[in-house]
C-alpha cells in the first residue's frame, strides 16, 4: 500500500502529479489486478502513529493535506454547466460550510488554476451564503443541519463534498471515507446528474459508487 507523507509543500504537487498521471495512463480495459493496484495507490494510505488518522487540530495535518489535494483534483474531473459561471474568467469557488477542519492545508491549493480559472476559497457559516459556490465542503459541525443544507440547494450546480457518515445516501455527491486508515471516497452519480454536473468516468472508476438500492436522497 502506498504511504504518503508531507515533509514539505512540494509534496502536494507530487500527490497531484501521481493522481493525474495514473488516471491518464489507466487503460479502459484494464485487468482486475491493475484496477486494484491503481485503487491502492490512489487510496492514499496514511499511517499516523502506526494506527489512526491524525486529528485535524494540527496546522496542516497529513489527512487534510490529502483531502485538500483531492478537492483540487476533483475540479479537474467535474464539469459545471456554463451558466454556473458569470464569465470565462470567473473563479471556481470552493466553500467551507461550518467549522473548518483543514487548518492550513487549504493553503496548498489556494489560488491554483483549473482550466484557466482560479480556485477561490471561501468560509461561511450560513446556508444563505452558498449560492455562489461551485464546490461546497460541508463540515461535520453541520451534521444536525445537513437535511436543510442539502434541501436548500434544490439541484443547484454545486458539487457537495463531506466526510460524514451516510452523506451521499442523504443527497450529497462526494464523501470521504476511511477504510483501514486509508482515505477513499464514494460518489452518488445520480445526484450529480440531477445537479447538471458531469463527473468523468475516470474519476468514477476510482470511487465507491452509491448503489441505487441504498439511495435515500431527496435532493
Amino acid at each position: 500500500m502506498a504511504i504518503l507523507r508531507y515533509p514539505s509543500r512540494a509534496a502536494d504537487d507530487t500527490l497531484e502529479w501521481v493522481f493525474l498521471s495514473l488516471l491518464r495512463r489507466m487503460p479502459e480495459g484494464r485487468s482486475r489486478v491493475g484496477r486494484i493496484f491503481i485503487t491502492m495507490l490512489l487510496s492514499l494510505s496514511v499511517l499516523i502513529g502506526g494506527s489512526s488518522i491524525v486529528n485535524a487540530e494540527s496546522p496542516a495535518s497529513p489527512e487534510y493535506l490529502i483531502k485538500a489535494a483531492f478537492l483540487y483534483n476533483f475540479t479537474k474531473f467535474v464539469e459545471w454547466p456554463q451558466e454556473a459561471f458569470k464569465d470565462d474568467l470567473s473563479p471556481i469557488n470552493l466553500c467551507i460550510l461550518g467549522k473548518d477542519p483543514f487548518g492550513e492545508a487549504l493553503n496548498s491549493i489556494r489560488d491554483k488554476r483549473v482550466r484557466g480559472r482560479r480556485l477561490n476559497i471561501k468560509h461561511m457559516n450560513r446556508i444563505e451564503e452558498i449560492s455562489e459556490c461551485h464546490i461546497l465542503f460541508v463540515s461535520a459541525s453541520e451534521k444536525e443541519n445537513l437535511k436543510p443544507v442539502l434541501s436548500s440547494l434544490k439541484n443547484s450546480a454545486i458539487l457537495t463534498v463531506s466526510e460524514m457518515e451516510m452523506f451521499t445516501q442523504q443527497g450529497g455527491i462526494i464523501n470521504f471515507i476511511v477504510v483501514e486508515n486509508k482515505i477513499h471516497f464514494e460518489i452518488n452519480p445520480n445526484v450529480a446528474r440531477r445537479c447538471g454536473l458531469k463527473i468523468s468516468s475516470q474519476l468514477l472508476k476510482l470511487a465507491k459508487i452509491v448503489p441505487p438500492e441504498s439511495r435515500k436522497e431527496k435532493r
